[in-house]
């Protein structure tokens, strides 16, 4: 309650004409640039926004910006040089010439009016499985041409177009100290297990998730000094491969249903209210 008043405090302050049950996503999905403050994530992955968010530009050295349209090549500062740092990484791999980076946040953070629950502080990226043989594609090649799948049998194997190319590009992100996770669909945590004969200790933050077979997804972990950033909590020990079996394996022998488990509540959609106080003049501010 004492958050929920200060947010419509400074709603008030600032006269800004929002009710108090609007759609965070509505709010945040319309605003097109970032606010003009220094560079913080404010809340969690999956409830926050991002103030003085930088743009990665459309077009690097070694990487495109995907989906121009969709408008959401935002993060923090740190998440930029990351993909800045792997996509160089990425092009000293044969037949990559860079990365193809798919949605990052929107400009100021929040949540999204279609697809991710998460994305919403600067600190998360999508960056593609196809290989970029091209870094010149126009605005219009960038809204038709499509990533491809790495997944077999349902996410329990990686596919024929899967290579080593791919394990070493995740490699190098795992490796990266900003990194916190990286989510992955099962089948191609398990042929890293299989494939890697050297130190395994990054193994630890690769994490089977449904989907991300077209792509992956980068995850830093709060900057240094962030102090209204909610870090997620740490991978378990090990390097998870069992884990990953484990989830291969549900998906080629699904477990029966328990019919005493409970239903999982209707998740209810996020408004300004829910968000971290610091939230609404990210929002508001010109």
């Amino acid at each position: 309650m004492i958050r929920y008043a200060i947010t419509l405090f400074l709603l008030f302050c600032l006269a800004l004409p929002v009710a108090a049950d609007t759609s965070a996503k509505q709010l945040f999905g319309k605003v097109r640039t970032a606010s003009p403050h220094n560079a913080a994530p404010y809340g969690d992955y999956s409830k926050g926004c991002v103030a003085g968010a930088v743009q990665l530009p459309e077009t690097g050295p070694t990487w495109q910006a995907m989906r121009l349209s969709r408008n959401r090549n935002w993060g923090h500062p740190e998440l930029i040089a990351f993909l800045e740092r792997l996509s160089k990484t990425a092009a000293k791999q044969p037949g990559w010439n860079g990365l193809y980076i798919g949605d990052m946040s929107q400009p100021r953070g929040g949540p999204m009016l279609s697809g991710h629950a998460s994305h919403q502080i600067g600190l998360d990226a999508d960056i593609w499985m196809l290989p970029p043989n091209r870094l010149n594609l126009s605005a219009k090649e960038r809204e038709s041409l499509s990533s491809i799948s790495m997944q077999s049998a349902n996410g329990a194997y990686v596919n024929g177009s899967w290579t080593r190319a791919h394990h070493e590009i995740l490699k190098a992100a795992a490796k990266d100290k900003a990194v916190a996770r990286i989510f992955v669909f099962p089948g191609a945590k398990v042929q890293m297990c299989n494939d890697e004969k050297g130190d395994r200790s990054w193994l630890r933050k690769i994490r089977p998730w449904w989907g991300h077979h077209y792509h992956f997804h980068v995850r830093l972990a709060c900057p240094r000094g962030a102090r209204g950033c909610v870090d997620q909590e740490p991978p378990p020990p090990g390097d998870g491969c069992q884990d990953a079996a484990q989830w291969a394996n549900n998906i080629l022998n699904p477990p029966p249903p328990d019919p005493n488990a409970p239903k999982p509540a209707p998740r209810r959609e996020l408004v300004l209210a829910d968000l971290p106080a610091q939230c609404a003049p990210v929002l508001s501010s010109r």
